[in-house]
C-alpha cells in the first residue's frame, strides 16, 4: 500500500487529501500537524474549517484510509510520498520585509524529514511558496539524507474557497513539476498515478520546478489583477455615470477576455492573492527587475485604494462623520460559502469605520464573535503566523466600540447605515421593508458586493450607494474625499 502523509491540516492539506483519499481508497493518506486542538476538530463532527461537500467526503474515508494525527515523526518517517503544506507568512521583520516569504516553517519541515527518515521519499511542495524554494529544500534533504534519496516535486494547488471540493473533484488542470533527470521523472510519475484515479491525462501537466512554482504565483497575481482592474473601472464609473456591471459583462463578452472575475466590489481578499504578489514583487526586486515589481505592486495599490474609497464614501454620506453612529456590518469572510476571514476587506472598512469613532454590530453566518475580534485587533501579517505568536486577546478599545450578532435583523436594528461587505446569499433576500422601518433616517445602504436592487431600495426610502453604479442625487451633492 502506497502511504501518503501530508504536514500541515489547513485549508489545502484537509481537504486535499481527503479527495485523495476518497479517489484512491487502495492508498492510505494521514494528515499530521502539531496543533492537537486542530487534529481534534478533524475527528470530531464540527470540523476545523467550513467548505461545502468537505464534511461528507471526510465522513466517507476516515477511520478507513484517511486518519489525522498529532504523531507527526511516525508518519513522515512511515510515508512514501510527504505533501509539505505548511504557512509560508509574509516576513514582518529583517530582509524582505513586508514583501518576502517567511520560510521558517518550511525549513523546519524539510529538517524534520531528513531527521526521521529511514527510506526513500518524494517530498511535494503543497504550500505556495517563492520560486527556487524546492532547491533550497534539495540542498537541506541532501546534506542530511544518510544515504537516503530525496526527490522534490512542485504541485502547487489552484484552490477556491467555497468550491475546493468541486475543484479537487473535477480540477481545470493538475500541476506537477519535477527534475529533468531520470530519478525527477520517475518522481512526477508516481505523483501523476495519483492523481490518474480521477484527473484526465490532458489535465495532468508537467513541467520543471521553476515553472511549476512560478505559475502559482503568476496564476494568482493574474486573478487579482483582474480585480483590481475592474474595480479601477468601478471609480470611473461613478464619476461617469456608467454602471460596471454592464461595462463588466460587454468586455466580459470578448473571448480574448472571459467573465470570470470581472465583478466589482469592495476589494479581493483571502490567505494568497495579497501574499503571492507581495511576494512577486520580492522575486522581481531580487532580480533586478524594478519595473516589473512596480507593475504588480499598483495590483495591491488599487485593492488598498478602492476599499479606502469604500470607506470615504461611508462617512462623506453621512454628513461626514460616522462617530457614535450604528453601521450594521453585513458579512466578514472575504467571500461566501466560506468561514475564512485572511485579508478579508471587511477588516480594513471595519477598522477605517473605527477610526472615525463609529459603533459597529457585525454578522456573519459562518465567522464567529472570536474571530472576527482577533482579526480587528491584529496587526497586518500576523493571522497567517501560528496561533502562539499572535496576540491573546483583543483590545478593550476594539471590543466597545464592535458587537457581533447572529441574525442579520438584530445587526440592523436603530443601525444608520448597512455595509454589506460579502455576498452570502441571504443578503439578497431580507425584507428591506422591515430593514428601513427599524433603522435610524436616513436610512443608508453601502453594498459593497452590488447583491440588491438599488432600485427597488431607492423606492423603498433608502439612500443607496453600490459599487461603480450611476450615484443618486444625495451622493453626487457628498462626493467621497481623497
Amino acid at each position: 500500500m502506497v502511504k501518503i502523509c501530508c504536514i500541515g491540516a489547513g485549508y489545502v492539506g484537509g481537504p486535499t487529501m481527503a479527495v485523495i483519499a476518497f479517489k484512491c481508497p487502495e492508498i492510505e493518506v494521514v494528515v499530521v500537524d502539531i496543533a492537537a486542538p486542530r487534529i481534534n476538530a478533524w475527528n470530531s463532527d464540527h470540523l476545523p474549517i467550513y467548505e461545502p461537500g468537505l464534511d461528507d467526503v471526510v465522513k466517507q474515508c476516515r477511520g478507513k484510509n484517511l486518519f489525522f494525527s498529532t504523531d507527526v515523526e511516525k508518519h513522515v518517517a512511515e510515508a512514501d510520498i510527504v505533501f509539505v503544506s505548511v504557512n509560508t507568512p509574509t516576513k514582518t521583520q529583517g530582509l524582505g520585509a513586508g514583501k518576502a516569504a517567511d520560510l521558517t516553517y518550511w525549513e523546519s519541515a524539510a529538517r524534520m524529514i531528513a531527521d526521521v527518515s529511514k527510506s526513500d521519499k518524494i517530498v511535494v511542495e503543497k504550500s505556495t511558496v517563492p520560486v527556487k524554494t524546492a532547491e533550497a529544500i534539495e540542498r537541506i534533504l541532501t546534506h542530511n539524507r544518510k544515504g537516503i534519496n530525496f526527490n522534490i516535486l512542485s504541485n502547487p494547488e489552484f484552490l477556491a474557497e467555497g468550491t475546493a471540493i468541486a475543484d479537487l473533484f473535477n480540477p481545470d488542470r493538475v500541476l506537477i513539476g519535477g527534475r529533468e533527470t531520470p530519478e525527477g521523472q520517475k518522481a512526477i510519475k508516481a505523483l501523476k498515478d495519483v492523481y490518474a484515479h480521477w484527473v484526465p491525462d490532458d489535465r495532468i501537466l508537467c513541467t520543471n520546478l521553476w515553472s511549476a512554482e512560478l505559475s502559482k504565483l503568476a496564476a494568482n497575481a493574474f486573478l487579482a489583477q483582474r480585480i483590481s482592474s475592474v474595480n479601477a473601472m468601478s471609480a470611473l464609473c461613478e464619476a461617469t455615470g456608467a454602471d460596471v456591471s454592464q461595462v463588466s459583462h460587454s468586455i466580459g463578452t470578448d473571448s480574448r477576455i472571459g467573465p470570470k472575475f470581472l465583478n466589482a466590489s469592495v476589494g479581493f481578499g483571502g490567505s494568497c492573492f495579497q501574499k503571492d504578489i507581495l511576494n512577486l514583487v520580492y522575486i522581481c526586486e531580487c532580480n533586478g527587475l524594478p519595473e516589473v515589481a512596480n507593475y504588480w505592486k499598483q495590483v495591491i495599490k488599487v485593492n488598498d485604494y478602492q476599499k479606502t474609497r469604500f470607506v470615504n464614501r461611508v462617512v462623506s454620506s453621512m454628513f461626514n462623520t460616522v462617530s457614535g453612529k450604528k453601521i450594521a456590518i453585513l458579512g466578514f469572510a472575504f467571500k461566501k460559502d466560506t468561514g475564512d476571514t485572511r485579508e478579508t476587506p471587511a477588516i480594513d472598512v471595519c477598522k477605517g469605520l473605527l477610526g472615525d469613532k463609529a459603533k459597529l454590530s457585525i454578522y456573519d453566518p459562518q465567522v464567529t464573535a472570536e474571530q472576527i475580534l482577533r482579526d480587528l485587533s491584529m496587526k497586518k501579517f500576523d493571522w497567517d503566523h501560528p496561533a502562539h505568536l499572535q496576540p491573546s486577546s483583543p483590545t478593550t478599545s476594539t471590543n466597545k466600540q464592535v458587537s457581533v450578532v447572529w441574525d442579520a435583523y438584530e445587526a440592523i436594528k436603530d443601525a444608520h447605515g448597512i455595509c454589506i461587505l460579502t455576498e452570502w446569499d441571504e443578503f439578497k433576500k431580507l425584507d428591506y421593508q422591515k430593514v428601513y422601518e427599524n433603522m435610524q433616517k436616513p436610512a443608508f445602504v453601502f453594498d459593497g458586493r452590488n447583491v440588491v436592487d438599488a432600485n427597488k431600495l431607492r423606492e423603498i426610502g433608502f439612500i443607496v450607494y453600490s459599487i461603480g453604479k450611476p450615484l443618486d442625487a444625495w451622493l453626487k451633492d457628498m462626493p467621497a474625499v481623497a
